[in-house]
């Protein structure tokens, strides 16, 4: 696993600047993902549980979008170089190193994720494991979004992103991916791609059912003893 983070970490790193005057315009000439991350925060309100971690912030860019959304945002980022770039441009948000696999929140504290592109390149093996932390750090009702490259394809499709090696993934298999770590999905998106890499963009929405599977409920006769917390 540490290759690939390495690998990803360092090349954020060397393209901070390129990539934050990227996407300088949040979103503005991407509506579709525009309109699912304002789902996104409208569904997090009405859990009133606003703290949301924006994992694989980036530049902030999105983060700020989810503060001006109405959420209690916070961004979150492997790379060193992006979240000094994140904090100098938007001193009133925090911001924090950390990976995906590993975040520092506790148990059942956030009333949203979002993934925006940032699970990409994860290879597909270890991709449960990142899926079960996201789980981990959701509140009962808590949403989930996340944004990736879709293909048509039975199976995830390796290709040559412009920073890092990455993966496409048909929508079907990573929702089940999202359902076998305990969460409901519930609403998906896909469209033609604004880039010419030809694959889809694919947004997908998913919920955290009040109790995991496999999770005890605490008191009552069948479920007797203390709550299991999810596996990390």
């Amino acid at each position: 696993m540490a290759n690939h983070q390495d690998e990803t970490r360092a090349a954020y790193d060397e393209v901070v600047e390129l990539y934050a005057s990227m996407f300088a315009d949040r979103l503005e000439t991407q509506p579709f993902a525009r309109a699912m991350i304002s789902t996104f925060a409208e569904l997090v309100r009405a859990t009133g549980n606003l703290r949301a971690a924006d994992v694989g912030c980036g530049p902030g860019h999105l983060t700020v979008m989810l503060h001006e959304l109405g959420l209690d945002a916070f961004g979150l980022d492997i790379s060193h170089g992006m979240v000094d770039h994140a904090r100098r441009a938007n001193p009133a948000l925090r911001f924090q190193e950390a990976q995906m696999e590993s975040l520092p929140i506790e148990d059942d504290e956030l009333g949203g994720v979002l993934a925006h592109y940032s699970m990409i390149h994860t290879p597909p093996g270890e991709l449960p494991e990142l899926l079960a932390e996201q789980v981990r750090v959701l509140a009962p009702g808590g949403v989930l979004l996340v944004s990736f490259f879709g293909t048509d394809g039975p199976e995830p499709v390796k290709f040559d992103h412009k920073v890092a090696p990455a993966y496409s993934w048909p929508a079907d298999h990573l929702a089940e991916l999202l359902a076998d770590a305990g969460l409901v999905p519930f609403a998906r998106l896909l469209h033609d791609p604004a880039s010419e890499r030809g694959f889809l963009d694919a947004h997908l929405l998913a919920r955290r059912p009040e109790i995991l599977p496999g999770k005890k409920v605490r008191g009552g006769p069948h479920a007797p003893g203390p709550s299991t917390q999810p596996a990390c």
